[in-house]
C-alpha cells in the first residue's frame, strides 16, 4: 500500500519527525525540544515520573477505588475499618526504567504521519523525558528479531539522549525476519533485577508467547505497555485491488478490497487488539496505544495524568 499523509500531520506535535538516513540527527533534535515543550508545558506543577506513587517505604492508607492495584491492600487497616483499604507507598529517590524496544519487520511500516518505528522512537523519547532526574537510571532491550542489543542502565540526560538516539540508529531487520518480542522479555527477565519501572513498546501483532515473560516481568517490576498502530492495522481501505505483504515472513498476497474482506479483516483485527488488551490487563500492565494518525503526545499526557490520579486516589 502506498504511503498517505493527511494535511494534519502538518500540525505541530501531531507526529515525530521522519527519523530517517540525513534527517536523522535534526529529527533527534525536533523530537527532544517537542517531547520537552510539549509534556512540560502540558503536565506543568506535576512530578513528571510515570511512577508517582509506588515504592519500597510505607505510606498512608486510603480507602479503596475501583482500578487500585488489589496487590496494596492493607488488610489490617481493611478488619479495623470494615472497609477496604490500601497502603500508599512513598516513591524511591532512584528508580531504574528498563525499555523493551520490539523494532522488528512490522514496525517498518506507516500509512499516516510516520512509521511505527519513529512512533516507538517517540515513545522512547518520552519515557526517557518522564523518568529522568534525581540520580534515576535508564536501559534498553532493542530486538529486530536478527539481533538483541542491550544497553546498560544509567543516569543523565547526555546517557538519555544516547539511548534514544541508539534506538533510531539500529539497523531494519531484513524482510522475512520475524520478530521476538518473547526472547526480548526473557533477557530482561534474567538475571532478576532490583524493583522499578519496566516499559515494553510494541505493535503486539503476531502470535501471543510474550504473554508469559511479560506476567514474570510484571510481578516484580511496574510494568507499562505501549502498543504503537497505524491504521491499516485496523481496517483495510476501500481501494480495490490491493498488494498485501507480511514483512516478517516475507509473504505477499493480492486481494480485492470487497465490502466483505474488509469487515472480516476489521472483525479480526478487533479481536487480536481485544485479546492483547486482555493479555496485558491481566497481567497488571498500563496500557497505552499510540497511532500514528493521532496526537502522540496528547495520548502520553492523557495516560500519564489519568496514571497519577489512581494513585492518589481520584477518579481515573
Amino acid at each position: 500500500m502506498t504511503r498517505d499523509r493527511h494535511a494534519d500531520s502538518e500540525r505541530p506535535g501531531w507526529a515525530p519527525p521522519i527519523l530517517q538516513g540525513d534527517r536523522m540527527e535534526a529529527g533527534l533534535r525536533l523530537l527532544e525540544l517537542d517531547t520537552r515543550r510539549r509534556l512540560d508545558g502540558l503536565l506543568q506543577g506535576n512530578h513528571l515520573g510515570l511512577v508517582p506513587g509506588p515504592g519500597s517505604e510505607p505510606g498512608e492508607a486510603r480507602p479503596y477505588q475501583p482500578g487500585d492495584d488489589v496487590r496494596r491492600m492493607d488488610w489490617a487497616v481493611t478488619a479495623r475499618t470494615t472497609v477496604p483499604h490500601i497502603r500508599e507507598t512513598v516513591a524511591d529517590r532512584e528508580l531504574e526504567t528498563w525499555l523493551v524496544v520490539d523494532l522488528s519487520a512490522s514496525l517498518d511500516f506507516g500509512t499516516a504521519a510516520c512509521e511505527k518505528r519513529d512512533l516507538a522512537v517517540a515513545a522512547v523519547g518520552a519515557v526517557a523525558h518522564l523518568t529522568r532526574g534525581g540520580g534515576n537510571r535508564i536501559g534498553a532491550v532493542i530486538s529486530t528479531g536478527e539481533k538483541l542489543i542491550r544497553v546498560p542502565a544509567r543516569g543523565g540526560l547526555a546517557y538519555a539522549r544516547g539511548l534514544v538516539r541508539k534506538v533510531a540508529e539500529t539497523p531494519r531487520p531484513e524482510e522475512g525476519t520475524r520478530g521476538d518480542l518473547a526472547g526480548a522479555l526473557e533477557q530482561l527477565r534474567r538475571p532478576p533485577r532490583r524493583r522499578g519501572l519496566a516499559v515494553v513498546i510494541s505493535d503486539f501483532l503476531g502470535g501471543m508467547e510474550w504473554q508469559r515473560p511479560l506476567r514474570g516481568l510484571a510481578a516484580r517490576h511496574d510494568m507499562i505497555a505501549i502498543e504503537v498502530l497505524d491504521p491499516r492495522d485496523i481496517d483495510l481501505p476501500e481501494v480495490g485491488t490491493v498488494v498485501l505483504a507480511d514483512p516478517e515472513s516475507g509473504r505477499q498476497r493480492e486481494v480485492h478490497a470487497s465490502a466483505l474482506l474488509r469487515k472480516e479483516f476489521a472483525a479480526a483485527a478487533a479481536e487480536h487488539r481485544a485479546e492483547v488488551a486482555t493479555a496485558l490487563r491481566r497481567a497488571g500492565a498500563g496500557h497505552l496505544v499510540l497511532r500514528t494518525d493521532s496526537d502522540w503526545i496528547a495520548d502520553t499526557v492523557r495516560f500519564v495524568v489519568g496514571r497519577k490520579r489512581r494513585w492518589s486516589g481520584g477518579a481515573a
